[in-house]
């Protein structure tokens, strides 16, 4: 990556982070509390890497019967992925199931075709992929193998 597009893509991420932070994630938080839910959307938990706290964030994400695939549209700026760097042991919530796991990015996956995977039904792919490549700015697949609970 140029310096050029590694300085696009950082301002792309904090314009995305503070968009995130204020906006989208207390929007999921308010809907999902008063009972709107997505099976896209679930709420992923990390332990701090710097706090040693648990931290919570809503997520896309594909879950099917050995775990669940999840993107960091920012690679390892994201907040919660620097966390599953420092410990990758996390729970996963989609609904009022919680998901016990572990972690970890896989670099070689194409992380385009992996978003089409998150739509649910043909017609959604373009429109789900196209959404995540927008937001992205160096994006990484991220795979949870579910532990027995």
């Amino acid at each position: 990556m140029t310096q050029r597009s590694t300085a696009a893509a950082a301002r792309k991420f904090r314009r995305e982070r503070l968009i995130g932070r204020y906006l989208v994630n207390p929007a999921v938080g308010l809907l999902d509390r008063i009972g709107i839910r997505s099976s896209m959307i679930a709420e992923l938990e990390t332990i701090g890497a710097k706090s040693g706290q648990p931290r919570r964030v809503p997520v896309t994400v594909s879950i099917d019967d050995e775990g669940a695939w999840l993107i960091s549209q920012h690679g390892h700026r994201a907040g919660w992925a620097r966390n599953i760097a420092a410990n990758p042991q996390v729970r996963l919530r989609q609904g009022k199931r919680w998901y016990t796991g572990t972690a970890a990015f896989v670099p070689d996956d194409n992380v385009a075709a992996r978003a089409r995977t998150f739509a649910r039904g043909h017609a959604a792919e373009s429109a789900t992929a196209w959404t995540i490549k927008a937001l992205e700015s160096d994006p990484i697949s991220v795979r949870i193998t579910f532990t027995a609970a």
